[in-house]
């Protein structure tokens, strides 16, 4: 292991790392106009996010470009991790996290529903098997949450409960005056409550076209205005929304989000 852990200091921010749909973007075998821009903010990673907090850096969900993410931004250190929801776009990157429990002299917390621990457990199964060499699988420590609010790392995270489609609850989460909530179709009104008075609003809005799982940017954009954030980034994008012709059409305080954007907690 280094004798120094390279790594850069991100308290008080909130970094994107992917602000993209399941398939990423741009889509494996997509010639589309989006899928062969040379600009750098239609190139979109499967969506997660990193926040510098006053004890350590916290990471919302495990995608599975998290080792590009993590090197793009110079972070060489996670010490916990909150999940969203279980589906594999947003969990199955977890084993890149193995290096860390060497850098935190101890397995790394997991902060999650049960339905995500449960996929962590049968998918990740090896992690947890005890003739394992400790060496050689992530060490994982799971922690159960539900809709109360949390103290990690140093700062409280407010669980919000968000629809992503009919038959999946999942997790939105805030911070201070900061919110992100990817992956939902359906915010119900005691969590509409919840997202008053932010500062920043991260939002899921997938494309034009209807989807039965996730805000199109209409609805999105429906969504953000009536909870009037000061401003609202939309992650979650697909290869259909062109990211300088989309924001020229959003309201002002609206726009797409990029992987690697920079936004203050507060």
């Amino acid at each position: 292991m280094p004798k120094s852990i390279a790594t850069t200091d991100i308290r008080g921010e909130m970094i994107l790392l992917g602000t993209g749909t399941s398939v990423g973007v741009p889509a494996v075998g997509c010639g589309c106009e989006v899928c062969t821009s040379d600009n750098p903010r239609n190139q979109r990673l499967r969506a997660s996010a990193i926040l510098g907090l006053p004890e350590g850096n916290l990471l919302v969900d495990t995608s599975p470009d998290l080792r590009l993410q993590l090197l793009r931004e110079k972070i060489g250190l996670v010490h916990s991790v909150i999940y969203t929801h279980e589906h594999a776009d947003h969990v199955f990157g977890l084993d890149d996290l193995r290096l860390m429990q060497f850098y935190l002299d101890g397995p790394v917390p997991l902060y999650c529903e049960e339905i995500v621990e449960r996929r962590i457990r049968q998918s990740f199964d090896y992690a947890f098997a005890k003739d394992e060499s400790p060496s050689l699988v992530p060490q994982l420590e799971l922690h159960r949450i539900g809709l109360e609010p949390l103290e990690v790392l140093g700062a409280q995270v407010t669980p919000v409960r968000l629809h992503h489609g009919e038959a999946f609850d999942v997790l939105g989460f805030r911070f201070g005056n900061v919110a992100y909530c990817t992956d939902v179709n359906r915010i119900p009104p005691e969590s509409m409550e919840l997202l008053q008075g932010l500062d920043v609003l991260v939002l899921d809005a997938l494309r034009k076209t209807p989807s039965k799982t996730h805000f199109t940017i209409d609805q999105a954009v429906e969504v953000a205005t009536q909870l009037a954030a000061k401003r609202t980034y939309f992650t979650h994008v697909a290869h259909e929304l062109e990211y300088e012709a989309t924001n020229a059409e959003l309201p002002k305080g609206m726009e797409l989000a990029y992987d690697g954007q920079r936004i203050a907690l507060t």
